[in-house]
């Protein structure tokens, strides 16, 4: 039976950042990957500029941006009448003022290898958990599976990184509260012209909406249909795919042919959640798994790292010494991310609410741009909000490893 300080299940982008921040910090850390890569096509990959500063405080920002990347320096929306900038990133106070779109296996091999560099850092991979080892009320680690058979690894904290269907979050008998979304999305590619438009924009009509995203020679399309309403399009046929695309985005007209069938469609089913209680003795979740985020304003990835870093923040010393974790100090770490989670996910909501739950329904009227909308004041609080989040996160968690 293995012994660790710490024990990360995920490597998403909150179980990668926590692993590296720790391994620098001199913990004894291990992350548990379920899967045998990141190589997950369609999965979020919008890396704001509160993200991009956190890189840059860890030294990883010019490595960062040798990576195959886009930047986005305008969000816009597009209706059947009216074109609207919702955040123009480049008034933003601070280094970064732009999105950058880079696919996530990228950024989460850069931050699994940064972490790589540092002795007391462990990544296994195809590591599937499968219970969490108890010790009364408390978790002291987890029994996994990978390709050389069953394991116990024991930890002074365990950490739930392993998104919205956590199996250590399930094997601690947590269930999060669901908020309600009207929608699900179905992502795709078509290739990309020269001559097609450069922005990323969302493109909303009556019933249809459609976030277009520019991967140089391809376009990332999702197609945003009513909640639960995949298997009805799928039976109508890949007509019904491919008309909207069309009709939402003219300039691809001649490339819809290229849908094949939905064998060349990932479906997202979306989840708005949250847990009361984010930690028990022992074990603290973070991220997806703490609390799902809807694709509205893309900043899943941004508030899942902001988790590790304020949780590595709070944990490294006492960790990096080898004392033991109180569960108040794990409570510290669900009060500091609280507030900009449930902010967040408010926001979420009434974008869902008067933007895409109207335009989805059937017979619904023309879509408008609110009129509050175009209120001088809303730009500087979308370009704070959509770029920094509400409560951004600085790298505090000391160096104490040295690189190999």
């Amino acid at each position: 039976m293995n012994q660790n300080t710490c024990v990360i299940a995920g490597g998403g982008p909150a179980g990668a950042m926590l692993a590296l921040l720790l391994a620098r910090s001199g913990v004894q850390v291990t992350l548990l990957e379920k899967h045998a890569d990141f190589l997950r096509d369609f999965r979020g990959d919008t890396i704001h500029p509160s993200t991009l500063q956190i890189l840059d405080e860890l030294g990883l920002a010019e490595e960062f941006h040798k990576l195959p990347h886009r930047k986005a320096y305008n969000l816009t929306i597009r209706t059947d009448d009216a074109s609207l900038t919702i955040a123009d990133l480049s008034g933003l106070k601070g280094k970064y003022q732009y999105i950058a779109f880079v696919p996530q296996w990228e950024f989460l091999d850069l931050l699994v290898n940064a972490a790589k560099r540092y002795p007391n850092f462990r990544l296994v991979m195809e590591a599937e958990v499968l219970d969490v080892i108890r010790e009364g009320n408390a978790v002291r680690g987890v029994r996994y599976r990978d390709a050389s058979g069953e394991h116990e690894l024991l930890a002074t904290l365990t950490v739930a990184a392993d998104g919205r269907h956590s199996d250590v979050r399930r094997a601690a008998g947590l269930v999060p509260v669901e908020h309600s979304a009207p929608m699900d999305v179905l992502w795709f590619r078509l290739p990309r012209e020269p001559t097609d438009p450069a922005d990323p924009f969302l493109r909303v009509s009556t019933g249809r909406l459609m976030v277009s995203i520019n991967r140089e020679t391809y376009w990332q399309l999702a197609y945003v249909i009513p909640k639960g309403g995949f298997d009805a399009l799928r039976a109508w046929g890949v007509d019904a795919l491919r008309e909207p695309v069309a009709k939402l985005l003219p300039f691809l007209k001649d490339r819809a042919g290229l849908i094949t069938s939905f064998d060349d469609v990932s479906m997202l089913s979306v989840a708005l959640n949250r847990l009361r209680r984010w930690h028990r003795p022992g074990l603290l979740i973070i991220g997806d798994a703490a609390h799902a985020m809807s694709p509205v304003f893309g900043v899943g990835i941004n508030l899942a790292v902001q988790d590790a870093v304020a949780a590595a923040n709070l944990l490294a010393e006492p960790l990096s010494t080898g004392a033991g974790i109180p569960e108040s100090l794990l409570a510290r770490v669900q009060r500091r991310r609280t507030p900009p989670t449930v902010i967040t996910q408010l926001a979420q909501r009434v974008v869902q609410n008067l933007l895409i739950r109207p335009a989805l329904t059937e017979g619904a009227k023309p879509v408008r741009i609110p009129a509050v909308s175009r209120l001088p004041v809303i730009g500087p609080l979308a370009r704070r909000f959509i770029g920094l989040g509400v409560l951004p996160e600085h790298v505090r968690s000391p160096v104490k490893s040295h690189q190999v």
